[in-house]
């Protein structure tokens, strides 16, 4: 008889299978990326759920290694070929079965806020590691002005970009930073009632 999972134990799986996997060009893995970049929001001081949003935020290009996804998955491979996997949209929906908006919505729109911090900041651009400005131009490239205000005015929006700088911060080969394991409290904190 198979054991129960909780969602936890699903998403810590998902670190030890995928997380180890290369992430699309950058100099470290899928799971070093995410877990540095849960380490830069709490240390900046983030409320719970965006720490796990920071954590979390790529977790759709992990689901592939879920053995219990529901539907064969797209990985970050398609999308350094060109075909945009949309991994963000794909990551919050399937944490949305457990997590509330707080935690899913940053993680639905860190793609965006790329997009839109390339459009609305000066110099932005020019942060994004070679992996990064090529993903952006399968993702769409920087948002219109329009697209960039009707984006600025989304009530996740703020959270979206905080995700996004500890995302970009969060590739360093070096960088020693806690497990998956250290999150398991706070991420049981932050699961939605019911």
């Amino acid at each position: 008889m198979a054991a129960i999972m909780t969602p936890v134990d699903r998403i810590v799986g998902l670190f030890a299978a995928g997380g180890a996997g290369e992430y699309l060009g950058e100099p470290v893995t899928v799971g070093a990326h995410l877990l540095q970049a849960g380490a830069l929001a709490a240390a900046s001081g983030a409320p719970p759920a965006l720490v796990a949003a920071a954590l979390l935020h790529d977790v759709g290009h992990l689901r592939g290694a879920d053995p219990l996804a529901d539907d064969a998955e797209l990985s970050g491979r398609e999308l350094m070929a060109g075909s945009d996997n949309d991994h963000g949209e794909r990551g919050a929906a399937w944490l949305a079965r457990w997590f509330p908006a707080a935690v899913t919505e940053p993680v639905r729109l860190h793609v965006a806020a790329k997009r839109y911090l390339c459009a609305a900041e000066p110099g932005y651009f020019g942060l994004l590691s070679p992996a990064s400005v090529y993903t952006l131009s399968v993702q769409g490239g920087p948002m219109s002005s329009a697209e960039a205000d009707a984006f600025a005015a989304g009530e996740y929006a703020a959270d979206a970009v905080a995700v996004r700088r500890w995302d970009e911060a969060a590739k360093d080969p070096e960088a020693d930073v806690p497990g998956v394991d250290s999150y398991r409290a706070l991420l049981e904190g932050v699961l939605r009632a019911g």
